[in-house]
């Protein structure tokens, strides 16, 4: 009796380079923060050499990207693309089963149970990146009474709310022209869920905070620095603006599940 086999294929390549060990636990670090390789390395107890390599390999195939730091240009920031990730699970379900293809969950409110979730965004200025963050929180979350979600910015070194910033905000239905940067030491000694720090100098003098909150760092270049007019610099305002909205899409993912579990 003789037994028909379909072609042979290989297996998708998302699966080919998230499929090793090594590489796995890279992107699962990768996911929680933007992460330089010396702390990829230390976290994960494997030599510097060996991390470089599987990076070059993440990187290579799209899944992680590295920008320089803004603080201080000898270092890098790794940073995994989740939304290639998402579509590379979904191709491979798919490429398996029919039946296995990815369905994204509801995009329901976050119900917080006894309690909002608080969520806390720092950068320089809080002129343009913690403000996005911010707004962009709040409005995912909805209008809910009372809000599930919290979410506060501010800044170490405050300055105006940035024209580009309310502008690309407005482009999304969402005004912030009314807002007040703050500086960090107005909430120093309150008590968050989350703190997200946007810029590379701020990372490295964040306080620490009352209770403990789950710290990340989303390494996204300064748009205002960019240089020349405000009309010649806005289209680094809507690359970072798409940028953060993307992060805060996962970000409330991982809020939902954690607030499902209490």
């Amino acid at each position: 009796m003789s037994v028909e086999h379909g072609p042979r294929t290989a297996p998708p390549t998302f699966l080919q380079l998230a499929g090793q060990p090594l590489r796995w636990q890279v992107l699962r670090e990768l996911a929680r923060s933007d992460r330089q390789v010396r702390e990829l390395t230390r976290v994960l107890g494997q030599p510097q050499s060996l991390v470089s390599y599987h990076l070059g390999r993440l990187r290579a195939g799209h899944l992680v990207s590295m920008r320089r730091s803004s603080f201080d240009g000898r270092d890098a920031y790794y940073r995994v693309d989740l939304a290639r990730c998402r579509e590379g699970l979904a191709e491979a379900g798919g490429a398996l089963h029919p039946g296995l293809a990815f369905v994204p969950p509801p995009a329901e409110t976050c119900a917080a149970r006894g309690r909002s979730v608080r969520v806390l965004f720092l950068c320089t200025g809080n002129s343009t990146r913690s403000q996005i963050a911010e707004a962009m929180l709040q409005h995912l979350t909805g209008d809910a009474q009372p809000a599930a979600v919290e979410a506060y910015s501010a800044g170490t070194q405050p300055r105006s709310v940035h024209q580009n910033a309310v502008k690309v905000m407005r482009e999304r239905g969402i005004d912030i022209s009314s807002k007040r940067s703050k500086h960090l030491s107005r909430f120093a000694r309150r008590r968050f869920d989350y703190v997200v720090t946007l810029c590379d100098r701020v990372r490295e003098v964040c306080p620490e905070f009352p209770g403990g909150p789950e710290r990340s760092h989303w390494s996204i270049a300064d748009p205002a620095l960019e240089g020349g007019t405000d009309e010649e610099s806005y289209p680094a305002f809507q690359r970072t603006a798409a940028e953060i909205e993307n992060r805060v899409h996962f970000m409330l993912s991982v809020i939902r599940q954690q607030t499902a579990r209490r």
